[in-house]
């Protein structure tokens, strides 16, 4: 993996090619997603998921246009928030508040994977459903974790590497065995259906977009591929497809091979639950060998990739100068920082309000990264219609998710507010008396 944040060019000591960028994204968007979201989308939309999942991979795409237009642009490996600072220089606040909403989503990426994979670490003992067992083995991984990328970025990058690959072929695995053992159609599962909301699958669809996000992660990597401008859109445009297409078949067989009932009872780790009773206890290993990895490599990557971008941050002022700091150019303090901030927002929020202010936040962040392009369209050769149509479908999102809030989960709404209200708060705090110029 490389430095994704650090705008100094260096000597070019390895390309990467198109098939090594789609496994980056590969990698960044495949980090346990689909265990995450399975539970919550079943409860809510049953049948309907799989659709609920190709409209958040089309919402996807949405936010990756502007962010591959941006890219090929700026060819600036600091991304969302470079390209924000570099768009708009006469506006350290603006660039503060992209920064600091970037950051924490990551951390609530690495609180949601962490929180995954406690629940099916612990799914196959007594005390699988103890609160407190689950956040305490979140904790431990995430330590694990840390102790990793403080330790070696070499070797980080190996244990990445094998996580990644091994991974995508135990999900392609169990998407294969979940369908041959299927127990019921998709037409009988219709027939059963009693009611059908729209509202509700564009709500789902917008809840899911926190397992799509890491496709950035090809821009991370400007200053060592080749050709960036052909590179960079097909890519990003090619692993959100065959992310789509995972997540599909796994929920696909999810839907026909366990009872909805054992998925919403056991939302939290739904498809070892399931596996169980219908494929055995191999069925049962298998999913949770699957999970365990997806959400392991995704908290590696995540806390290697972010914590970088976090000391890049803290060096234009935006955050307490010792995040800066780098030992053996691993920024120890960031990764540590970023780090406890995951386990305190594992020890107070539940696995929903986590994965709401994820997918929120990255749906704000793309927001802003459309408006980003459209206020610059003319240089980044960009289409009017398209963007304006990338700006609509973010904010219907980000709204959506944000009524359904209001509508049932009022509580959750004023927690996720109150959060913002102190990111923000930090982030005017700290780009006081600042200003920067910037050439695009």
């Amino acid at each position: 993996m490389t430095d994704p944040t650090h705008s100094v060019h260096r000597p070019r000591d390895k390309s990467l090619g198109l098939v090594e960028l789609i496994a980056i994204a590969l990698g960044g968007m495949v980090g346990g997603g689909i265990f995450t979201i399975l539970g919550i989308s079943v409860s809510m939309i049953g049948v309907f998921t799989p659709v609920a999942l190709i409209l958040g991979g089309l919402i996807a795409s949405l936010a990756a246009y502007s962010y591959i237009k941006l890219g090929v642009y700026y060819k600036d490996e600091g991304a969302s928030y470079s390209f924000y600072k570099r768009t708009f220089p006469e506006s350290p606040f603006a660039a503060s508040l992209v920064g600091w909403w970037v950051i924490f989503g990551y951390i609530s990426t690495i609180a949601l994977y962490a929180y995954t994979f406690a629940s099916y670490a612990i799914s196959s003992f007594s005390f699988a459903d103890n609160e407190w067992a689950r956040k305490s083995v979140a904790g431990a991984v995430i330590l694990l974790f840390t102790l990793v990328n403080v330790w070696s970025v070499k070797g980080m990058g190996k244990i990445e590497d094998i996580m990644v690959y091994t991974k995508l072929i135990i999900l392609l695995v169990i998407s294969f065995v979940l369908m041959n053992n299927s127990q019921t159609t998709l037409p009988v599962l219709l027939e059963n259906e009693k009611s059908f909301n729209f509202l509700s699958v564009l709500v789902v669809a917008s809840l899911t977009f926190v397992a799509y996000e890491g496709f950035q992660l090809v821009i991370n990597a400007v200053d060592e591929m080749e050709s960036p401008e052909k590179n960079i859109p097909m890519a990003i445009y090619l692993a959100i497809l065959l992310v789509t297409a995972i997540y599909v078949a796994i929920s696909l067989g999810a839907i026909l091979t366990i009872p909805f009932a054992e998925i919403t009872e056991n939302k939290e780790y739904a498809l070892a639950a399931g596996a169980d009773n219908i494929l055995g206890h191999w069925g049962t290993d298998l999913v949770i060998a699957g999970a365990l990895l997806a959400t392991s490599s995704a908290i590696s990557g995540t806390l290697f990739g972010a914590s970088r971008q976090m000391a890049v941050i803290a060096k234009d002022g935006f955050f307490p100068a010792i995040l800066a700091k780098r030992f053996n150019r691993i920024p120890v303090f960031s990764i540590v920082c970023m780090s406890l901030l995951a386990f305190s927002l594992v020890l107070v929020g539940s696995l929903q309000v986590i994965l709401e202010f994820g997918s929120v936040t990255f749906l704000l962040v793309s927001l802003l990264m459309a408006y980003a392009n459209f206020t610059i369209r003319a240089r980044t050769n960009s289409s009017t219609i398209l963007t304006v149509f990338a700006i609509a479908g973010l904010l219907s999102g980000t709204l959506l998710i944000l009524y359904y809030e209001f509508s049932f989960q009022i509580q959750q709404l004023f927690f996720i507010g109150g959060i913002y209200f102190v990111l923000t708060t930090g982030s005017w705090l700290y780009s006081r008396g600042k200003t920067f110029h910037t050439t695009s």
